[in-house]
């Protein structure tokens, strides 16, 4: 039992924010398109928490995207999940917000309860800060080389047309 705790442990985060459900947070995915990778913000209201405690932790995060509801599913404990901020705590008596796929417009609001967004969004993850600046890095660098390339092929084009140029004023002068 002790060595099944012991590799969940391995899995874990060294920190993770108390997302609780009826709150309304931002989460920070890291997206792999092609061979590029960039940081999508997900916001939205905590519709259910499971398993807190474990390393298989996981939030539904659910938002009203061009007037249909889109959920997503997100483990917390995930290499791909940078960061979640808290943006707003409200009053829930449930775990399971499922009535809330049947609400909509002003139906759909919460009571809104004071907490300390300082102290709960204050969780630092090291190597999540970590990763997003090595991504901003390479992105970075990335745009660099295409500003270089773009900045040779327009020199190469810039020599063509002078080249057509001083042909062209030539042909003139013969004539």
């Amino acid at each position: 039992m002790e060595i099944i705790k012991d590799l969940d442990n391995t899995f874990k985060k060294g920190a993770v924010v108390d997302v609780r459900s009826g709150d309304t947070v931002k989460v920070h995915q890291k997206i792999k398109e092609g061979a590029k990778e960039r940081v999508q913000i997900f916001q939205g209201l905590v519709i259910r928490t499971e398993r807190k405690n474990s390393h298989t932790s996981r939030i539904t995060v659910r938002r009203i995207a061009s007037g249909i509801g889109v959920e997503k599913s997100f483990l917390l404990h995930s290499p791909l999940v940078l960061k979640i901020e808290v943006t707003k705590r409200s009053k829930v008596r449930r775990n399971y917000l499922s009535y809330m796929r049947k609400l909509s417009g002003k139906a759909a609001r919460l009571s809104g309860v004071d907490f300390d967004r300082q102290t709960v969004n204050g969780v630092v993850d090291k190597h999540a800060e970590e990763e997003e600046a090595k991504l901003a890095e390479e992105n970075a660098k990335l745009a660099e080389i295409h500003e270089a390339e773009k900045a040779a092929e327009e020199a190469a084009l810039k020599a063509k047309q002078d080249a057509v140029v001083a042909a062209h004023e030539d042909s003139e002068k013969e004539a």
